[in-house]
């Protein structure tokens, strides 16, 4: 009876949050306030994009974002065939879809689970358990660069738990603690890493698409320099933080010297099979195809391969599902976005770029409201005290919120400094778009991998959660500002 009670209040409480963020997206445009620059278009808008935040938060991802694209199909902003086809048929959603189908495929097709072991049964970690967890890091890492951030910790979690049975740990143990959530961090400090997929081409095509409408613009930040950026920003910010869990947090490894990483073996992973090797392939030329034009613009073919980018994974998608191996096809489309399809990321990818557009667009007056209430605060100031007050305001409002809608909101600011100091924004907006993105590890409200993490409690109590993530992000921003900085300076 106690479990239905709960249950039924907890119904209960999602109705109110749906009811109020539907309210904000109704009523916002009807408050006495008057905004300098905004029209009653934008006082629509923003109040859309409130509730829609609302919603994100305390709701769903997928009925938050489908409301809001409707709300603004019947706004004054402009008519639904337009909302419709603007939002979902933008390349930037259509490529995200068909990355998400490719990256789903790995998980659907276990590959993933082959380059979690792969990592996990490294013969020189041995006896070493900061190195062990080094290298897993690294591996989750480069999983969430290039597959999606949930595999890293659906794949590795349940390992480490069997892991840490053997050696004798329990849960709650300090080890067992910082470990599992180093398998987030790690995976969030790879969430925006690749220029092609996931939030971080959400963010760096919006970018370029409010520039379109500023003076200098459109300006596009080079993928190739991004990706080696969030490269070695990325394998800096992992050591630093083993570093600060072996020294500062200093849990007992003395049961993980005993473990040997061959134990994993006992139950060994059959070989792969010819369409797991095919589809690897097929990945991989994704992969280049999205990178190249980038990293060798000079390259024979580039110049034709460029303007394509975007289609690059949807006909590969459409060439891995004709092609047949005993009958089944090699990619089984349906399949995948049955089972390993992560619906609500897409949906909300969908409507904050969207959003984005149209909060930046001239005839909400939005940008212009930015520009008038930051330019005297602006004036004067340095490009290094600048990046500082932006990384600072984004790891706050990130961890209160969503963190690629934070994005979406700072990028007019920062164009709105670039345009009054004359400061190139490349270097500033790349490190912005990485840090709120991978600094998304605080609280719960911050991104569902650290949702995920926080529901852990049987191994990660609530405070211990905070008591890690907190230090690590203060440590990830250090980063940003000490090697970010010129790194970014040279490279854009």
């Amino acid at each position: 009876m106690k479990m239905a009670n709960t249950v039924d209040k907890k119904e209960r409480m999602l109705m109110i949050h749906a009811l109020v963020g539907a309210g904000i997206m109704l009523f916002f445009r009807y408050l006495p306030i008057s905004l300098p620059e905004v029209t009653p278009v934008g006082m629509e808008v923003l109040g859309i994009f409130l509730g829609t935040l609302y919603l994100w938060t305390f709701v769903d991802p997928i009925w938050g974002s489908l409301l809001s694209i409707g709300m603004l199909g019947f706004s004054h902003y402009s008519n639904m065939n337009a909302v419709l086809s603007s939002a979902f048929g933008s390349p930037v959603t259509v490529q995200v879809l068909f990355m998400q189908i490719m990256s789903g495929g790995l998980a659907y097709y276990k590959i993933s689970g082959y380059i979690g072991r792969f990592f996990l049964t490294r013969k020189f970690t041995n006896g070493k358990p900061w190195l062990f967890l080094g290298v897993l890091c690294v591996g989750c890492y480069f999983i969430a660069g290039f597959i999606n951030a949930f595999t890293p910790i659906f794949v590795l979690w349940p390992v480490l738990y069997g892991i840490f049975d053997e050696v004798g740990y329990k849960k709650g143990d300090a080890f067992p603690r910082v470990a599992i959530t180093m398998i987030v961090v790690a995976s969030l400090i790879g969430f925006p890493m690749a220029p092609f997929a996931q939030n971080g081409l959400a963010l760096l095509s919006n970018f370029e698409k409010i520039t379109a409408e500023m003076p200098g613009g459109p300006i596009t930040v080079n993928s190739g320099s991004y990706l080696i950026t969030a490269i070695i920003l990325g394998m800096i910010m992992i050591l630093a933080a083993i570093m600060l869990c072996k020294y500062v947090f200093r849990p007992d490894t003395s049961k993980m010297k005993n473990f040997d990483v061959e134990s994993l073996n006992k139950n060994p992973l059959p070989p792969m099979n010819l369409q797991q090797k095919m589809y690897c392939v097929g990945f991989m030329l994704v992969i280049l195809g999205l990178m190249l034009p980038s990293l060798f613009p000079t390259l024979p073919g580039m110049a034709f391969l460029k303007p394509a980018v975007y289609g690059i994974a949807m006909t590969m998608v459409a060439i891995m599902a004709a092609i047949r191996i005993k009958g089944e096809p090699l990619m089984d489309i349906p399949k995948i976005l049955a089972t390993n399809m992560s619906w609500g990321a897409y949906f909300i990818i969908v409507a904050a770029v969207f959003l984005g557009s149209v909060l930046t667009d001239p005839s909400t007056g939005v940008s212009a409201f930015l520009a008038f209430i930051l330019s005297p605060i602006f004036e004067g100031m340095s490009p290094a005290i600048f990046i500082i007050l932006i990384l600072g305001l984004g790891g706050i409002l990130t961890n209160l919120c969503n963190s690629l809608v934070i994005g979406m909101i700072l990028q007019p600011i920062i164009m709105t400094y670039s345009i009054q100091t004359g400061a190139d924004a490349r270097p500033i907006v790349t490190l912005m778009i990485q840090f709120v993105l991978l600094s998304a590890a605080v609280t719960p409200a911050a991104s569902p991998f650290a949702a995920i993490l926080h529901s852990n409690k049987e191994w990660v109590p609530t405070k211990y959660v905070y008591q890690y993530t907190l230090p690590i992000v203060l440590v990830e921003m250090a980063i940003m500002l000490i090697v970010g900085i010129p790194l970014t300076s040279i490279l854009m």
